[in-house]
C-alpha cells in the first residue's frame, strides 16, 4: 500500500509505521481479510503529453459563401486547448496541407 506513494514520487519517511497503524485500526480493513495479489487493482502508468503533441483537425461547412469562402478549417491542440481557425474557399487535402505548413513554420516543427 505505501510502495505507491513512493512510485509517484513523494517523500514520506513514517508511511510504512502509519499504514499498519491505519489498517490496524480500520474495521473495514480487519473484517476483510488477507486480499492477495489477484485481488489489486492493475498500475497503469499515465501517459504524459507536452503541449503540442496531440492535434485534432476538421473542416466547418458548407456555409453560406463569405467573401469566396464557405468553409472554415480549425486545428486544436489538444493539450493547451489552442485553436486555430482559418476560412477557406474548399475543403481539399492541399488547403489542410498549406495551412499545417504555414503554421508550423510560424511556431517550429514538431519534435518527433
Amino acid at each position: 500500500m505505501g510502495y505507491k506513494v513512493f512510485d509517484v514520487g513523494l517523500y514520506w519517511p513514517t508511511i510504512f509505521k502509519d499504514v499498519a497503524t491505519y489498517v490496524r485500526e480500520c474495521d473495514t480493513c480487519q473484517s476483510t481479510g488477507n486480499i492477495s495479489a489477484r485481488n489489486e487493482m492493475p498500475q497503469r502508468n499515465i501517459q504524459f503529453c507536452e503541449i503540442f503533441d496531440v492535434w485534432g483537425v476538421d473542416f466547418m461547412g458548407p456555409f453560406h459563401s463569405s467573401k469566396g469562402n464557405k468553409y472554415i478549417l480549425v486545428a486544436v491542440d489538444y493539450v493547451s486547448k489552442w485553436a486555430e481557425a482559418q476560412a477557406l474557399q474548399t475543403n481539399d487535402a492541399r488547403v489542410v496541407v498549406k495551412f499545417l505548413k504555414h503554421y508550423f513554420l510560424d511556431l517550429e516543427y514538431p519534435r518527433r
